[in-house]
Formats: C-alpha cells, structure tokens, sequence
C-alpha cells in the first residue's frame, strides 16, 4: 500500500514518523518544505501537492490544524478520487464536515474514515497512541493494519462521524481536567503547601487523572510544554459545545471553558502554551507555581507495541 500523508505539524510529523518507521511506502506533502525535505532525508517521496497525492497514492491521510484547512485540501484532491482509494482524516475535527467531505469520497467510488488520535504527543511520537476509527466495517478491516502502525490501541467508534464526536468529548474533558489541576496547584500553593507534596498527593488519590500526570509535571517545571497550543483548545472546545448545540444538551460548564480559554488567548496570544492558562491565576494571585523535580516535558518510555483492536 502506497501512503500519501498531508500535514506534518505536531502530531502528523509524529504519526508519519511513525509510519515511515515500520516501512511503510510513504510520500508526504506540507506548506512547509523543509518539513518535507527532513522526511524526504529519512526515505519519504515528496508527495509534491494533494492532487499528485491522490492521484498516486491508495491510501491518503490528512492531518491538519482545523476544519477550514482540510476543507482547502479536499477541494484540491476531490476531482482525483477513483474507486478503491481510501481517505483518512486525522485531524480533529467538526463530524458534520467530516461526514460531508467523506460522503463526497463515497460518491466517487472510494472510502472515507475518521480516525483521531487520542493520548498526547510523547505518545504519538512513540506509536503507543490511540486512535478512534469511524467508518462502515469493511473499511475498518482495510485499514486496521495500517493504523497499528501509527497507534496501540484502535477503537472502531461506528459510522463516519462518529470518532470526530468522541474526539471532541474527550478533548472536552481533558481541557476541564487542566483548568481544575491549574486551579488545584494555585489553591495549594496559596494554602502553604508544598507543591511536589501537592503533586504526590493528587497522583495517589482520587484525584489523580493523565492530565495530572502530563500536564501538571510541565506547568511544576515552567516550561508548560506539552506541544498544545491555546487556539487548538479553543478549537476543540468550541467543536465539543457545537455537538452539544445539535444534540440540545444545554451546558454549564462547557461556555466557562469557553470563556476561560478566550480570556488567555487575548491575554498572552493564540500560540502561547495551553498549559500557560494557569498564568491567568499566578498573575491574580501572585503566585510562582513551580516546583523543582519535574521534567521541561513528557516522554513516553514504553516501547512501541504493535497496535490492535479495542473490542468493546
């Protein structure tokens, strides 16, 4: 099977990486050439551009920062869909949109699946992520292999649509999960205690969670690196609320959310670190929350396994 993947950035880099790891016959295509140039350096083809990508590949990938972004890309890619090519979407996304460009694949005779990663970037960059998989059965099947590539744990959601909606919840929860670890370490703090013992005590209680154990350890040591940026949370915010729009569940904690990470993208800018929204309480409270013993950023020391199927 001939790979074509679009977008190199954070996560694509790590899941092309991962698959140009466990030889997989891959060509790549980015704005950004020297991203492609260092893939091309380590035995990638450059894909050239998203029609030459299409036109020549059997399975094409996209991976890209919003729903606008991939549009652009299928709009340059549509007219060279033929029967038997099958496209992955990557990236997370609006269900509606995903469902909308997929049912144009399927109207020229080819696949459509989204599969969103789920688990954090060290992850990603390890192939132990895991990966939803919405699609018809079948598709599933074809292209179960080539996610074990790029993820451990594949969980086949249901129909096209369905991963992106299970993406954008569980981005939900872990964007609630930071807010409550930032305002939990600055209580703490502002109480006396002290913060590895703070840490020590949420990772062996009922509080502990994976965003305690990532994203706390980075926002302790300073760099509040965890290759998440504030407008990506607000995208995936803003997509979760959306579902819920069309669903009619109303939500009180969700338009918080929503205003929180607004008020830091206005505060410090868009690209400033997610984990840097704990700056709107240090800058209230005076507070420094950092503590030594805790790592610039996360890195995942399991080895790659091969991936397989999640049966619920």
């Amino acid at each position: 099977m001939h790979v074509g993947f679009i977008g190199l950035g954070n996560v694509g880099s790590k899941l092309s990486g991962s698959l140009l790891r466990n030889g997989v016959n891959l060509s790549v295509n980015d704005l950004n050439k020297d991203l492609v140039a260092d893939f091309v350096s380590r035995g990638a083809r450059d894909g050239e551009n998203p029609q030459n990508i299409m036109e020549t590949c059997d399975a094409i990938i996209t991976c890209l920062p919003s729903p606008s972004a991939s549009n652009d890309v299928m709009a340059k890619m549509i007219n060279f869909v033929r029967p038997g090519k099958v496209w992955l979407e990557m990236s997370t996304t609006d269900e509606a949109e995903v469902r909308r460009l997929g049912s144009l694949v399927i109207e020229k005779g080819g696949a459509a699946v989204d599969c969103p990663v789920s688990g954090g970037c060290h992850r990603a960059d390890t192939g132990n992520i895991s990966i939803f998989s919405g699609c018809d059965r079948a598709t599933f099947e074809y292209v179960l292999p080539l996610l074990t590539k790029m993820g451990r744990r594949i969980l086949h959601t249901g129909e096209l649509g369905s991963a992106s909606v299970l993406k954008v919840i569980t981005n939900y929860l872990a964007t609630a999960n930071l807010v409550s670890c930032a305002e939990a370490l600055t209580v703490a703090k502002g109480a006396g205690i002290d913060l590895r013992m703070a840490y020590k005590a949420f990772s062996i209680s009922s509080g502990n969670s994976f965003v305690n154990e990532t994203e706390s350890q980075v926002i302790l040591n300073g760099s509040r690196d965890i290759s998440f940026t504030m407008d990506l949370v607000a995208k995936d915010i803003n997509l979760f609320q959306a579902v819920a729009d069309r669903a009619e569940v109303p939500l009180e904690l969700s338009p918080l959310l929503i205003s929180i990470f607004a008020d830091g993208i206005e505060r410090f800018g868009p690209k400033e670190l997610s984990p840097n929204i704990i700056k709107r309480l240090e800058e209230a409270t005076g507070l420094d929350i950092r503590a030594d013993g805790f790592p610039a950023e996360i890195v995942d020391n399991e080895p790659e396994q091969t991936g397989y199927e999640v049966i619920v």
